[in-house]
C-alpha cells in the first residue's frame, strides 16, 4: 500500500469512507510516484546510461546492503527503521517493501552475510539471523556489541564486511572539531561478527560514511567529511587509503593536505599525519562509495570508484548533490569527473541528496536519496552503432 493511502485514511477516519479513501489514496500515490519519477528523469548521466525509479517508499533511505536472492536492505537514519526491498518480476523496480525493524537509534548502516542482517545503531551493533526467509515476519534481533559511545553527533554509522570477513564501522567525532579524550572517537574500527576482538583500524577520521576495498590491490578507501566554518572552500573533503593498521589521518590537527586547524593544529605539522589519496571540494560531503566490478557498464568503468556526494549545507554556493567517478590507474586515483547530476538545478534548488551506492548482480547501480525517500537504478544500454 502506498503511504498516501494511510495518510488519506487518517484524514477521513471512518470505514464508511474507505472506498473514497482508497480512490483518493491511489490518486495521491500516483502523484508521489510521478514526482519521484520526474526527479529520476532529471538525473543526467553519460550517453548510453539511463535512470529509473527503483523504489520511492523508503523514507530517509540511507545505506544499502545486498542479501540473498537480490534483496536490498536499507537503513533509514531518522526514521529509526530498516527496510527490505524485493524486485520480484526482475523489471528493475522493487515490487515489495518490508519493514524489518523500527524504533531503533539512527540505524544508518546495514551489512549482510551468511543469512544474517547486521545493523549499526549509535550505541550498538545488532543482528537479525535467518532474515532472508523471514522478511514478512522478521525474527527478534540479537545484540552483537553494545559498548559504542552514545553521542548522536556523527554517531550514525556506516557498516561493511571487509575482505577479511570482519565488520568495519566508523566512530565519528562527536563535534564539528574537538579533541576527545576517549581514543575510540574519530576512528574506524573492525569487529568479529560475534562481537569479539574490537580493533582500531584508522585514527584521525572526523566523519566517514562510506568505504570499499580496491578490487585489485585490496587497499581500503574511505570518504571523510571535513570540518565546517573554515570558509566556503576550506578544508577539502577527503578520500583516504588505508594500507596498514592504526594510521592517523590528521583530525583534528590537520585537514586535507596542509590546512592546520586554527585551534588544534597550532605548532603542529601536516607531515605528521597520513595525507589524503584524493581531495573533493569542501562541503561536497562524500558519503557512500563503491568500486565497480560488474560487466554491464562499459569496460572503462571496471575497477573505478563511484562516490555519492550528499551536498553542502553551510556553503554560500551549494555544491555536491551528485555522483562523481574517481578514475584509478595502476591502483592509484588519478582523476575525477561528474558521472550523475541533476539533484541540484541551475537555480540552486535541491531536489534530492545522494547517500549510498550498491551494485546489483546484473551490474546496474543503485543510488539512495534520503531527501526523497527514494532509490534510483542506473543501468547501461548498448548505444546503437551508426550505419
Amino acid at each position: 500500500m502506498c503511504v498516501s493511502n494511510w495518510i488519506v485514511s487518517i484524514f477521513l477516519g471512518t470505514q464508511s469512507l474507505l472506498a473514497v479513501a482508497g480512490r483518493w489514496g491511489i490518486v495521491l500515490c500516483a502523484i508521489l510516484i510521478d514526482a519521484h519519477a520526474d526527479i529520476a528523469e532529471k538525473i543526467q548521466v553519460p550517453e548510453g546510461f539511463e535512470v529509473n525509479l527503483f523504489s520511492d517508499n523508503v523514507p530517509n533511505a540511507r545505506s544499502m546492503a545486498l542479501g540473498d536472492g537480490g534483496v536490498v536492505y536499507v537503513g533509514s537514519r531518522t526514521e529509526g527503521k530498516v527496510y527490505a526491498l524485493k524486485d520480484i518480476n526482475k523489471d528493475g523496480s522493487a515490487d515489495q517493501v518490508y519493514v524489518i525493524a523500527q524504533d531503533l537509534t539512527l540505524p544508518n548502516g546495514v551489512a549482510y552475510r551468511n543469512g544474517a542482517l547486521y545493523v549499526a545503531e549509535v550505541p550498538r551493533l545488532i543482528r537479525f539471523p535467518g532474515i532472508s526467509t523471514k522478511l514478512d515476519q522478521p525474527p527478534e534481533f540479537e545484540i552483537v556489541y553494545d559498548w559504542f559511545p552514545n553521542k548522536l553527533h556523527h554517531g550514525w554509522k556506516y557498516l561493511r564486511f571487509g575482505p577479511d570477513g570482519l565488520l568495519y564501522l566508523p566512530i565519528g567525532a562527536p563535534c564539528n572539531v574537538c579533541r576527545e579524550q576517549k581514543e575510540i572517537f574519530a576512528t574506524i574500527v573492525r569487529i568479529s561478527p560475534d562481537g569479539s576482538d574490537l580493533q582500531i583500524v584508522a585514527r584521525g577520521v572526523r566523519n566517514s560514511v562510506g568505504f570499499d576495498w580496491h578490487p585489485q590491490t585490496g587497499a581500503m578507501y574511505f570518504s571523510d567529511n571535513g570540518r565546517d566554518w573554515m570558509g566556503d572552500d576550506r578544508p577539502p573533503d577527503e578520500l583516504n587509503r588505508v594500507t596498514k593498521s592504526d594510521m592517523h589521518f590528521g583530525f583534528p590537527f590537520c585537514h586535507g593536505e596542509r590546512d592546520l586547524d586554527p585551534e588544534f593544529g597550532v605548532d603542529d605539522s601536516c607531515s605528521n599525519y597520513t595525507g589524503p589519496a584524493w581531495l573533493f571540494p569542501a562541503h561536497s560531503a562524500p558519503l557512500g562509495l563503491r568500486f565497480y566490478t560488474g560487466d554491464q557498464f562499459p569496460n572503462d568503468y571496471k575497477n573505478q570508484l563511484f562516490v555519492a556526494q550528499h551536498g553542502s549545507w553551510n556553503r554560500s554556493e551549494p555544491i555536491g548533490y551528485r555522483i562523481v567517478l574517481v578514475k584509478f590507474k595502476n591502483g592509484q586515483p588519478v582523476a575525477s569527473e561528474v558521472f550523475a547530476k541533476g539533484w541540484l538545478d541551475a537555480s540552486n534548488s535541491v531536489w534530492g541528496r545522494p547517500v549510498d551506492l550498491l551494485q546489483l548482480p546484473d551490474g546496474s547501480l543503485l543510488v539512495s536519496d534520503d531527501k526523497n525517500g527514494a532509490i534510483y537504478r542506473i543501468s547501461y544500454r548498448r548505444v546503437p552503432v551508426a550505419q
